[in-house]
């Protein structure tokens, strides 16, 4: 018999072997062999009736559980078997925290001894209680928003919404003791970068390893869930236009739900306590959704690409989002992920499983015809020509798009555009950021709104049209 999860070969007792027993404990328990050899043939112990007292002895005293200690005998050979029970609780030796794993024992530090203490003790870090945060100072919009998304997906009924948000909160178990925890906050305050640094989404275009243009979006998890697929399907890619009689279909090169699947995954399984942001890049080939992540201390990178039960990290969290609509909780993500990509036409998307992050890469769709058929009511075929949507070279709609279409992004560019204003910034300069050449429309559409809404100011106010006028974002306190 060799040694596995749970059997472990000692030629001899040693107290550091204490560690290996903590190991068993908090793992699946198991069976340690003194005096037999790495081949697992019985050798003997000298002193095996001393070690039958001193073992349990110093297993209660130094790790505070008890243990089955047994004298065997082969072939004349005194040898003992020490079985540990696995403990439900985290047992510790001298303040470290071991861990079987196959046949190795592991010293768990940083994010994975995180993940086995809130397993063993169920003690989550979204479940601490904030003080410094009133429910007052909570974002009405991420309220709204919440509201609007839990009676449109029928997770919730309008008798269910129609109350004060402290009630809600505490319907969403976002409350413990009248107090907000990290859940709360993360979900509801419009600056959680106050708690948690790096609780925010940063999106980047690249060619290559330079980076072409980037976007952080800030604010509640409501907020930048409700934000962040239209700004990176609006923003960053290129649909592919065809039609099919008056018909416009627009392909883009990902599949819309399954990224959507993915960013949410991201949102609600991050360990925020990493302080570090969930990254979106994405180049011409592939899009990458990283954010970082531990898996449920019993499963592997292989049980995730299994059928398996929904196990959140932060399950509070993802709650907030199953009643908003934003995903299921049946554990079937990854496999609508694939779904879709599927559909679309493009390849199965790849999980990557690090130590404290998890990365999925989509590849892109590439539609390399120039012409699509279709067929007509009539049965004949018709030849339409298909081309890659009208956009300025940072991803915004052009100048000449759809009305339609620059509605939808119009809000997005003016936020963009105050964002970028922050210092002084000539007209070109802005209209160059933003991919835009018609100046006469740039003006009207933008820059006059800003100006009009009090968002944008004008460095010489009295000469309008002065070719040394520069535009400053106006920071209201």
């Amino acid at each position: 018999m060799a040694e596995n999860q749970n059997i472990e070969w000692k030629e001899n007792w040693r107290d550091e072997y204490l560690k290996w027993i903590c190991g068993f404990a908090n793992a699946q328990g198991g069976k340690i062999y003194l005096g037999v050899n790495d081949k697992g043939k019985v050798i003997g112990l000298k002193d095996a009736n001393r070690l039958m007292k001193d073992i349990p002895n110093k297993v209660q005293d130094r790790l505070g559980i008890s243990v089955d200690v047994n004298l065997l005998n082969n072939n004349g050979f005194d040898y003992i078997e020490i079985v540990i029970n696995p403990c439900a609780f985290p047992i510790n030796y001298k303040g470290e925290y071991h861990y079987r794993s196959g046949s190795t024992k592991q010293l768990l530090r940083g994010s994975a001894l995180t993940n086995f203490l809130i397993a063993k003790t169920g003690i989550r870090w979204e479940s601490a209680i904030v003080d410094n945060i009133s429910i007052d100072s909570l974002d009405k919009e991420s309220f709204k928003i919440f509201r609007r998304n839990a009676i449109k997906s029928g997770r919730m009924l309008k008798e269910e919404l129609n109350i004060p948000d402290q009630e809600l909160l505490e319907k969403l178990n976002l409350l413990y003791g009248g107090k907000l925890t990290r859940a709360g906050i993360l979900c509801f305050y419009g600056n959680p970068e106050r708690i948690i640094s790096g609780c925010y989404v940063k999106i980047g275009k690249f060619e290559g390893s330079e980076i072409l243009y980037q976007d952080e979006i800030h604010g509640s998890l409501i907020v930048i869930a409700d934000r962040v697929i239209d700004i990176i399907y609006l923003k960053y890619l290129k649909a592919t236009i065809s039609y099919q009689k008056e018909t416009r279909i627009e392909t883009y090169p990902y599949a819309r739900e399954a990224i959507r699947e993915a960013v949410y995954n991201a949102l609600i399984h991050c360990n925020w306590s990493d302080n570090i942001p969930v990254q979106i890049r994405i180049d011409e080939n592939y899009m990458y959704i990283n954010n970082s992540a531990l898996l449920p201390f019993d499963w592997t990178s292989e049980t995730l690409m299994q059928t398996h039960i929904s196990r959140p990290f932060n399950p509070n969290i993802a709650n907030v989002f199953y009643r908003a609509g934003y995903i299921e909780n049946w554990g079937r993500g990854i496999q609508k992920m694939v779904d879709e990509c599927t559909q679309l036409g493009s390849d199965k998307p790849e999980f990557i499983v690090h130590s404290s992050d998890i990365m999925v890469q989509f590849p892109a769709f590439l539609n390399e015809i120039s012409e699509s058929q279709y067929v007509s009511k009539n049965g004949d075929e018709d030849e339409d020509q298909c081309t890659p949507q009208d956009t300025p070279q940072n991803g915004l709609v052009s100048d000449q798009d759809s009305d339609q279409d620059s509605d939808q992004v119009d809000k997005y560019i003016l936020k963009a555009i105050i964002d970028f204003c922050k210092i002084e910034r000539s007209l070109k300069e802005i209209m160059d950021n933003f991919g835009y050449k018609n100046r006469v429309y740039f003006k009207k559409n933008f820059i006059n709104k800003l100006l009009l809404y009090g968002d944008l100011k004008m460095t010489i106010p009295h000469k309008p049209n002065s070719k040394y006028q520069r535009y400053i974002a106006n920071i209201k306190k």
